[in-house]
């Protein structure tokens, strides 16, 4: 019997070595990425201007979070904002899961072990190293999956043209008016 069935795997039924393989290249280009990203973020401007949340959004994260829960869209401006929650998430994946998702697979390195004598310890050894892994990769999936449900709330087809172009159309209030 097999723990997953062998559509549901990657790269085929039974292939560890070339799964590994084709691991590290993603992970590369997902550093590599992540990199140009950060770079990109803190010459901008766009770390401090769009992802740090002001103090007074702060203070009104219940009222955020409400909002969220009960399915309330910001209209007029604030729509086109990253709001408190989205601000908080945005930096917990930036500056927590990515990083720990990279330090680690880094653990799980024997070589690097070798080299770095001691520090796979730090995380616990090598089997925490895997559960905390697995662990932010599932926090980036949820983030992913949270994300995409989102663009289905908001609207796909305005949702995705802001993606590609950067025009946002603003939502109508009750009226039907542009706010």
């Amino acid at each position: 019997m097999r723990a997953y069935p062998t559509w549901a795997t990657l790269p085929g039924p039974q292939s560890l070595a070339t799964a590994r393989n084709r691991l590290l290249f993603f992970a590369w280009v997902f550093v590599i990425n992540g990199l140009a990203y950060l770079l990109y973020a803190a010459f901008s401007g766009h770390l401090t201007r769009d992802l740090l949340p002001r103090r007074e959004e702060l203070r009104n994260i219940g009222r955020s979070i409400k909002d969220h829960l009960l399915f309330r869209r910001p209209t007029g401006e604030a729509a086109k904002r990253y709001n408190v929650l989205q601000n908080l998430a945005y930096l917990m994946v930036i500056f927590g899961l990515l990083p720990l998702i990279i330090v680690a697979g880094m653990a799980m390195s024997p070589r690097l072990d070798a080299v770095y004598p001691g520090w796979v310890d730090l995380l616990g050894g090598r089997q925490s190293a895997r559960t905390l892994h697995f662990l932010a990769a599932i926090g980036l999936l949820l983030f992913v999956l949270v994300h995409v449900f989102e663009v289905f709330v908001g609207g796909v087809w305005n949702q995705l043209r802001f993606m590609v172009t950067g025009w946002y159309a603003l939502p109508a209030d009750r009226q039907g008016k542009t706010p």
